[in-house]
């Protein structure tokens, strides 16, 4: 019996010929991850360890996203222990406020992982990379630290679960959409601890961007990982980026899936997670109405330059609703600087929306956005669970650019074409 693409890397990975959902396998870490909230408990489990010095300072990637630039002390005492952190272990791969961005929109744009690579990051998001054909899942600091010390990671093979898409969406979706009608059918926990192995028609179409913003969420449905083969389209981005090729590979025709889900998105309209699950999924036409407080563009799910020119050719030439704040956030440093080339950011600033350096801020409720007591948010973030981006009373609709831009202009939820 074959394998699937999750299963492939894995066996690469270890030094099996084969593996099988279920085994152990020790495997080694092509790239590791923490940023200023992960980092520190993994730096202090990691003294704890006694061996010194990280086993390849190489495969280190060290990023300042989450509270930066520094909120307050504490914050500041993070960042900095991080950062000395960096200097001792000779991590290259660090990356400072200014130079930096949203660490699962920053690796990619950095050129550090390719087609095939396993990569770990002591964050939940990390199944992003799954865009690329990489195998990337979150694991939690002490895995991180331990990781850090042998560069290698003990993992249980997960089963996959082939996710395959067909027919065309409609003018104002995108992988966003797609992503969200996937979780709402299968549920949080539908694929708890299983590879999400995305493919069909609609797949082959999506643009890299959409690639990562599916992949990024799959935990969002309990996914190990997501993952996509890697085609032309990885190759082009790729391009200029890095000079390791990787490793495209393909499931086999003959290898077990845990089941197959099917999900026609012909004429997918937007769509919308509701309070406060990702999977309580509903078209944008079931919600209109709903007054907003908020709205938020950006993250590492929504964050890219498509992302900001989705949401600046709704909102050109309109003005944010006098009762509703808007907050846009591109994810890298590069993604600002393309923006304000393009006028995007101009866009956003004349019509009354406050564009933000990259910062996680606002998606874990770490700043930059909170929400009060019986405040309402309209955003492109990946989770909306109770007092995720604040006050436990508050709540958080998610949604693709094109929604927030258009709900933050009429100050209640619409759709695009409503404005």
């Amino acid at each position: 019996m074959g394998m699937t693409i999750t299963e492939k890397i894995l066996a690469a990975h270890s030094g099996r010929e084969k593996v099988s959902p279920g085994e152990i396998v020790l495997a080694k870490c092509d790239l590791m991850l923490g940023h200023d909230v992960t980092a520190p408990p993994a730096i202090k489990e990691f003294r704890k360890i006694g061996v010194g010095k990280v086993k390849d300072p190489d495969r280190l990637v060290l990023v300042n996203d989450h509270f930066v630039p520094n909120k307050d002390i504490e914050s500041a005492e993070q960042a900095k222990m991080m950062r000395e952190f960096a200097h001792e272990q000779n991590v290259k791969k660090y990356f400072e406020v200014g130079r930096s961005g949203v660490c699962h929109a920053l690796l990619p744009e950095e050129g550090l992982v390719s087609p095939g690579d396993l990569v770990i990051g002591a964050d939940s998001h990390t199944c992003t990379y799954g865009a690329l054909g990489a195998f990337s899942t979150g694991v939690g600091s002490t895995d991180l630290a331990a990781a850090w010390a042998t560069g290698e990671i003990w993992l249980r093979v997960p089963e996959t679960i082939a996710i395959e898409y067909s027919g065309r969406p409609g003018k104002w979706t995108n992988g966003k959409d797609m992503i969200l009608k996937t979780i709402g059918k299968i549920g949080v926990d539908g694929a708890r601890y299983r590879s999400m192995e995305f493919r069909g028609e609609a797949v082959e179409a999506l643009s890299i961007f959409d690639r990562f913003t599916m992949a990024n969420m799959a935990i969002e449905a309990g996914g190990k990982n997501g993952i996509f083969e890697a085609n032309g389209k990885v190759a082009e981005y790729l391009e200029g980026k890095t000079d390791r090729a990787g490793v495209s590979y393909k499931s086999d025709p003959d290898c077990a899936y845990r089941e197959i889900v099917k999900i026609d998105v012909e004429g997918l309209g937007p769509v919308l997670a509701c309070p406060s699950l990702p999977e309580n999924v509903k078209p944008v036409e079931e919600l209109r109405g709903t007054k907003i407080d908020q709205s938020v563009v950006g993250s590492c799910t929504n964050g890219w330059l498509p992302d900001l020119q989705m949401a600046a050719a709704v909102i050109k030439g309109k003005k944010v609703h006098p009762s509703v704040r808007m907050i846009v956030i591109p994810a890298t440093q590069k993604i600002y600087m393309d923006a304000l080339r393009e006028g995007l950011i101009a866009t956003f600033v004349a019509a009354g929306a406050a564009v933000s350096t990259p910062t996680c801020g606002p998606c874990l409720g770490g700043y930059m956005g909170i929400l009060a007591e019986g405040e309402v948010a309209v955003s492109t973030t990946n989770r909306n669970f109770i007092g995720r981006m604040g006050h436990v009373k508050s709540e958080v609709y998610l949604s693709n650019p094109a929604v927030a831009a258009a709900s933050a202009v009429a100050g209640e939820i619409v759709h695009p074409e409503d404005i």
